[in-house]
């Protein structure tokens, strides 16, 4: 079997989809992550802030020295801090100079989109920062106090140090999600290269060495799993078996061909001979025999000419057609002549009825010989398997196609002939048969350029449908009038 190069294969695009998948997870858990870190990290801020301010309620005078504020500002990372407690009393930290404040974020009201938003603002800032002089900007915040809901906190702080901790939380989750990733796609790479790319391989194998030999490729045994790999196993086993058979028989039908070939030349021969020995019974004195020789006649010249034409479709795998407007009631009236003229497989003659519903006039551009051909095969099965009426009619549908149909009062098709049926030597109609009668009536149809389809099978009789492309014939209007009907005792 080819073997795929490893960056094809169904196990590399299974590593890689894991791998992306995974990443693209956690890509979606990052960004409510640096959101949330971006709050916390403002909110200790704040905390600290409020407990810096909280020094100058404590102070004398509410005043401290510019050395304690210098360092209480410095540890808290902040210019200027704000506290507003209830009754408007104001607590306040600053530096001699504040630098001028570049943004102003209220945390009081803001959710969880608008949060995403402005960490985003600032990871483009450090972004911009990376291709350049890293930038810095001071931002003013405000939010009710993390210690005391009741107190607000406004702090004035460098922006730059908040995006710096941003970063480092950034490269953490990524060291982080690339190991889950690697250990995640690696557990999971092992896991459905065990249970799904091994059997597949195997599969493939099977179907690879199938194609090369059918016959001498050593039949799957499938494995006791029940899943889809389990059924696919199952399938493929039924359609090597199923396979296998067709073959088989196929050769039978070859060997079958050769055969009628090679017998095609001496059995022409003879008939020929007995057709020029039957000529000579039409001068007979019996009435009786100058009454049936006509009809031995046309048998012997289409038994003939079935030869020919057997022998042209074992050569071409083609039925030779000769198309041309014909009678269809005329066609129906011979091949029910014949089909009445059936000997029964018990020996004795068939008793039976031929009802011919046909209009007369009604044609179709057919080869009257295969048609009739056909009909006689869809008949003398009926006959033969017991049914005592057969009526053919015919009726024009849409598109100008022309149906006839078969239908008789037998006991119907077995349950094994419906299941193969139009297979030659497995959908035989009737007991005692082998199968051919239908097959070649089907490839009669097909070779016409229509089908042949069964209605109806039932204990009340079966009917079958044969369906002729008209083309541009011009036909009379089939309306059911003129049926003509004999029995054969």
């Amino acid at each position: 079997m080819p073997r795929s190069s490893v960056a094809s294969s169904l196990s590399a695009k299974l590593l890689l989809l894991t791998i992306l998948f995974v990443l693209l997870a956690e890509v979606l858990i990052y960004t409510p992550s640096i959101a949330r870190f971006r709050m916390s990290y403002l909110e200790e801020r704040l905390a600290a802030a409020h407990i810096a301010a909280l020094s100058v309620e404590a102070a004398p005078d509410l005043m401290v020295t510019k050395e304690l504020q210098a360092k209480l500002l410095a540890y808290t990372g902040t210019h200027v801090i704000d506290l507003i407690q209830p009754g408007a009393r104001v607590y306040m930290l600053s530096r001699p100079m504040p630098p001028q404040v570049d943004a102003v974020y209220d945390l009081r009201n803001t959710g969880m989109g608008m949060q995403i938003v402005d960490a985003g603002h600032a990871l483009r800032l450090a972004f911009e920062g990376a291709f350049g002089s890293p930038g810095n900007r001071v931002i003013r915040v405000i939010d009710r106090s993390p210690n005391d809901p009741a107190q607000r906190v406004e702090v004035t702080m460098d922006e730059r140090p908040l995006i710096d901790a941003m970063v480092e939380f950034s490269r953490r989750i990524l060291a982080v999600s690339v190991a889950i990733s690697l250990i995640a796609a690696i557990l999971v790479y092992f896991t459905l290269h065990a249970l799904l790319v091994r059997p597949m391989r195997r599969l493939t194998a099977e179907v690879v060495a199938f194609r090369r030999d059918p016959d001498g490729a050593p039949p799957l045994v499938p494995g006791r799993r029940r899943d889809e790999i389990g059924v696919a196993e199952r399938e493929l086993a039924a359609m090597q078996g199923t396979v296998r058979a067709a073959l088989r028989q196929r050769e039978r039908l070859a060997t079958l061909g050769t055969a009628v070939a090679k017998i095609n030349h001496d059995l022409r021969g003879i008939l020929s001979t007995a057709s020029l020995l039957s000529e000579r019974l039409t001068e007979s004195a019996d009435p009786e025999v100058r009454r049936v020789t006509p009809r031995l006649l046309a048998s012997l010249d289409r038994a003939v000419e079935l030869c020919g034409q057997t022998l042209s479709f074992t050569r071409d795998g083609v039925l030779p057609l000769s198309p041309e407007p014909a009678d269809l009631q005329h066609v129906a009236e011979e091949a029910g002549a014949e089909v009445l003229a059936t000997v029964h497989p018990d020996g004795g003659r068939v008793e039976a009825e031929w009802i011919n519903d046909i209009p007369a006039g009604t044609l179709a551009p057919v080869d009257a010989g295969q048609l009739g051909r056909a009909l006689v095969n869809l008949g003398r099965n009926a006959v033969q398997a017991g049914a005592g009426r057969v009526r053919i009619a015919a009726r024009t549908g849409p598109a100008g196609l022309l149906t006839l149909t078969v239908a008789d009062d037998g006991p119907g098709l077995a349950p094994r002939a419906r299941e193969n049926l139009f297979q030659p030597f497995a959908g035989s109609a009737r007991a005692g048969g082998i199968g051919l009668g239908l097959a070649i009536a089907r490839e009669v149809l097909r070779a016409h350029g229509g089908e042949l389809r069964l209605v109806r099978s039932d204990a009340a009789g079966t009917v079958f449908a044969l369906d002729i492309p008209q083309g541009n014939t011009e036909t009379d209007p089939v309306d059911g009038a003129g049926h003509k009907s004999f029995v054969s005792h």
